[in-house]
């Protein structure tokens, strides 16, 4: 038995030399992983924060999810915050845009239009978060609604016009309604992918919204890849 002692150490020394080189070219993949992995910031109000939906099921997990599948090596950042207005997206975006984040999507303007706030006060915050995100050199692709017309006519005519005036004015990417998926001419199959509330998407209705939404974002990553 003793004559077996050496052979099995150096059987061990080559395993662990083994051990040593794949832990090493692993790592080295992981950090070259992470070093093209590219990060986009998403701010926004419930919608984005995922209002009555687990974590793995609101709008950023589920896009996230679709991407990966898509082998985009990114990471998104859900700077969702349920009941914010544009007012509230600008006051936190500055510092809410690390040095790592690449791209910035923006999803505001649900609550002020459920406030009745002027859309020119609006369209005013969205301008300013936009001018910011230029200095920083950042892609931006901007995410519109559709207002109601609880408030009038003209109110309506305002509100949905400011997405298109900043996205031919700031040249952004540009996805026109958030709820686009969704909407189809028969009334009930909106309320099918919608909470009780009327307002916030189900689980169903936001992986229709990442299956259409998920287009214009690769074609915002591939101008950051």
């Amino acid at each position: 038995m003793c004559c077996n002692r050496p052979i099995a150490r150096e059987f061990l020394n080559y395993i662990a030399s083994i051990l040593v080189v794949f832990i090493f070219v692993t790592t080295s993949l992981l950090a070259e992983d992470v070093k093209n992995q590219k990060t986009i910031a998403i701010i926004g109000d419930s919608l984005t924060q995922g209002y009555g939906l687990r974590t793995e099921n609101n709008f950023v997990s589920k896009l996230q999810e679709q991407l990966l599948n898509d082998n985009y090596k990114i990471k998104l950042l859900n700077f969702g915050v349920s009941g914010d207005t544009t007012a509230g997206g600008l006051a936190r975006f500055d510092w809410s845009i690390t040095p790592d984040v690449s791209g910035v999507v923006i999803i505001l303007g649900g609550n002020d239009m459920l406030r009745g706030i002027s859309p020119q006060h609006s369209y005013n915050n969205l301008r300013s978060m936009l001018i910011s995100a230029q200095k920083k050199n950042l892609t931006v692709l901007l995410v519109g609604l559709s207002a109601s017309n609880n408030f009038g006519y003209e109110y309506k005519r305002d509100f949905d016009e400011m997405y298109v005036k900043l996205k031919d004015e700031f040249k952004v990417f540009y996805y026109p309604n958030f709820f686009k998926a969704l909407i189809s001419d028969e009334q009930e199959n909106l309320f099918k992918y919608m909470q009780a509330d009327s307002i916030h998407p189900n689980e169903q209705g936001v992986d229709l919204i990442v299956a259409d939404f998920s287009f214009i974002m690769i074609e915002f990553l591939r101008n950051i890849m």
